[in-house]
């Protein structure tokens, strides 16, 4: 899947001050994804509220970000959860004809088995009529898909293709990359330690701070891939205090506060969420500044 390699950022959901969708803006952050040297778009995904958003709300932001897109760059659809009967069932009824693979976390809350989750990706990998980026995320998650399981699924089923891998650990990145299947992508889904994981092996990013400065963290991306290392590093140092900040009050509320200095969206969130205050919002908006 070379379309995978590189950046692809995890598109927000925009909204009104009455909490409805902002298709306007939605457009707007999708331009500016294209405009900038992104190599792919993630829709769907945690960072755009999608726990928050109905089924004809999902429906409206495919649709959006799809006639925005005008085909320019691959898509990427999240489809996961704690059900496995509703998301092979979502699969075989959802019209994919837009999109390049599927982002499917690992089940959340259940908190299953080793097994468990081999089994879930399982029905998963036989339902879907496209390949399939594993992720891992145990802060969100409350349990690791453990690098056995991750190689024993990319092992037994062709069309799963990729991990995003946000456990934040260095060491089982580095497993993963050393014992995986020819062709098998780790991508990071952890900003603070793309680089690194580019630098050992990895394909790219599944990027928050990528889509704010999608620019300058892509550029990042390429130079690590192409081994400058101290040129890569020298940008990814500009961003780490960012990548701090845009999660300290939770995400996307950090992203939004940056597009909304950016001129691009409100800076709104659904409830449970709530805006960053008003000290982060001020940094938040030095650092774009600075950053731009």
């Amino acid at each position: 899947m070379q379309s995978l390699i590189g950046t692809g950022v995890a598109l927000v959901t925009p909204f009104k001050k009455d909490f409805s969708v902002d298709t306007e803006a939605l457009t707007r952050i999708v331009n500016f994804q294209i405009d900038n040297g992104i190599e792919y778009l993630v829709v769907l995904g945690t960072t755009a509220e999608n726990a928050t958003l109905n089924e004809n709300e999902k429906q409206l932001v495919i649709d959006t970000i799809v006639a925005a897109n005008k085909g320019r760059l691959p898509l990427v659809l999240g489809v996961g959860g704690n059900d496995t009967r509703s998301i092979v069932a979502e699969l075989k009824s959802r019209n994919l004809s837009s999109f390049q693979a599927i982002l499917s976390v690992s089940p959340y809350y259940n908190k299953p088995t080793q097994e468990g989750i081999y089994q879930h990706f399982k029905a998963v990998a036989e339902a879907s009529p496209l390949p399939i980026i594993l992720y891992n995320v145990p802060g969100r998650t409350a349990s690791n898909m453990l690098p056995s399981t991750v190689i024993r699924l990319a092992t037994d089923f062709k069309n799963i293709v990729a991990i995003k891998e946000a456990a934040g650990d260095m060491v089982q990145a580095m497993k993963l990359i050393q014992n995986k299947p020819e062709g098998f992508l780790v991508i990071s889904g952890d900003d603070m330690i793309t680089l690194p994981m580019i630098l050992a092996g990895g394909s790219g990013v599944i990027s928050v701070i990528g889509e704010g400065f999608p620019k300058q963290f892509s550029e990042m991306v390429r130079l690590g891939l192409n081994r400058k290392v101290e040129d890569a590093y020298k940008m990814h140092y500009q961003f780490a205090d960012g990548i701090d900040m845009i999660f300290e009050q939770g995400n996307p509320a950090g992203i939004k506060e940056v597009f909304k200095t950016l001129g691009l969206c409100e800076n709104i969130v659904r409830l449970p969420l709530v805006n960053v205050d008003d000290n982060l919002a001020q940094r938040l908006n030095d650092f774009t500044k600075n950053v731009n």
